[in-house]
């Protein structure tokens, strides 16, 4: 067997492009309540050495993890993928309660955001909408506790069957 690999925590970041850093910021910051943390501005991407002028910005999640855009300064924002539909890619960002959940889809709404739910899967309830860059958000909220080792289990299982149906489905 091979050797485990090192502990990941949680998430750090995850970034998207942005049409529009201030549009960008204005819709987290304003809309969400997600703290702007942290700014980068360069002309030389630091990991590739290629040259390419960006400004790289950060909103702290209440865990301290952070969901961040980079604005390339080309008002274009990332083009959608062909071959994916629209709901597939999504960031989800989990509160704490059902109320709260209710609570934002209505600031939400208010604000002229268009929306759907609330969505029941079972396990979490969620509503879905889309930021100014086209980014398909969903708010959610746990309706149960932590995963069991019984909980693993089954979705070992359920993906298992999957794979099977897959593999009759679809050949290789």
């Amino acid at each position: 067997m091979a050797a485990t690999f090192v502990p990941v925590r949680r998430l750090h970041h995850f970034a998207y492009r942005c049409r529009d850093a201030e549009q960008t910021r204005a819709f987290y910051e304003d809309l969400l309540g997600l703290p702007l943390t942290h700014v980068i501005r360069a002309e030389i991407v630091p990991s590739t050495g290629e040259y390419c002028p960006y400004v790289h910005i950060f909103f702290e999640l209440g865990d301290g993890s952070s969901v961040a855009f980079f604005d390339l300064g080309d008002d274009q924002g990332a083009e959608p993928s062909p071959n994916t539909p629209a709901w597939v890619n999504h960031l989800a960002l989990k509160v704490d309660s059902l109320e709260v959940l209710e609570q934002a889809k209505r600031r939400l709404e208010d604000a002229g955001v268009d929306l759907l739910g609330i969505t029941d899967h079972g396990f979490v309830r969620s509503i879905y909408f889309f930021d100014p860059n086209g980014v398909r958000l969903e708010l959610c909220v746990d309706m149960q506790g932590p995963p069991t080792q019984a909980d693993r289990r089954r979705a070992h299982e359920a993906l298992d069957a999957w794979r099977v149906e897959k593999r009759a489905r679809v050949p290789a």
